[in-house]
């Protein structure tokens, strides 16, 4: 994210912390392991977090943006405040979704999950993220929330509502992993229901991406950390 940027974004989420109450006790009540699939599975398409392994740069660089609010002293019940304030009134949408979020993207026990998570690490020093293989697949398969719902020990990945790449692809051909991909329901793997995986992914991934995501999943499935 452009310096600018980053630092419009940390004051605008600076702006906000000041009609949120710290000390809310999120940060501390939220599961961060739940946050962390719920935020790679619905927030990692827009965001870049370095603990989530995404470098998406639609929305702000969370990372960018909290580190100045660290520093300035904010601490993570004010962030896990931030964030809820920011989910549960996004700006009114105008179709630039580097503007305004959905509107109801978590909410409940979800939304507190996702903001005690992002208020443990976003912009916190020594964050590393995922370790992911030197693959021009390994970006596709971040920051379109593959983690948050499938296991890939290549990818760091941990997700248990989808199957566990791990044990499915291996033996799969190419166009079999990509129909799994752009047809999710027409082949259901036994013991996980229909409708689950989103059905548009050959609309918001591009064709390159698309051969790439799907040439790495052959080459790291069912690998012990992939190479990295």
């Amino acid at each position: 994210m452009p310096r600018g940027a980053a630092r419009s974004a940390a004051l605008a989420l600076s702006g906000i912390a000041l009609l949120t109450t710290s000390g809310c006790g999120v940060a501390q009540t939220g599961s961060v392991d739940r946050g962390r699939q719920l935020f790679t599975s619905k927030c990692a398409t827009c965001h870049s977090l370095k603990d989530a392994g995404s470098t998406a740069l639609i929305g702000p660089d969370l990372d960018a943006a909290f580190a100045q609010a660290r520093n300035a002293g904010m601490d993570a019940d004010t962030i896990a405040g931030v964030v809820k304030a920011q989910v549960e009134n996004p700006r009114p949408s105008n179709g630039n979704a580097s503007v305004s979020m959905p509107a109801d993207l978590v909410s409940g026990e979800d939304l507190d999950d996702v903001a005690s998570y992002v208020a443990s690490i976003a912009g916190a020093a020594g964050i590393k993220g995922p370790q992911l293989p030197n693959d021009q697949g390994a970006p596709v398969f971040a920051n379109n929330g593959c983690s948050g719902c499938h296991i890939l020990k290549a990818a760091d990945a941990s997700g248990t509502t989808g199957p566990d790449l791990d044990q499915v692809l291996p033996g799969m051909s190419v166009a079999e992993v990509k129909k799994s991909i752009v047809d999710p329901n027409a082949k259901i793997t036994k013991g996980y229901p229909p409708g689950v995986m989103p059905q548009n992914f050959e609309q918001v991934i591009s064709p390159q991406d698309l051969n790439a995501l799907v040439k790495f999943l052959l080459k790291y499935a069912g690998k012990q950390g992939g190479n990295k």
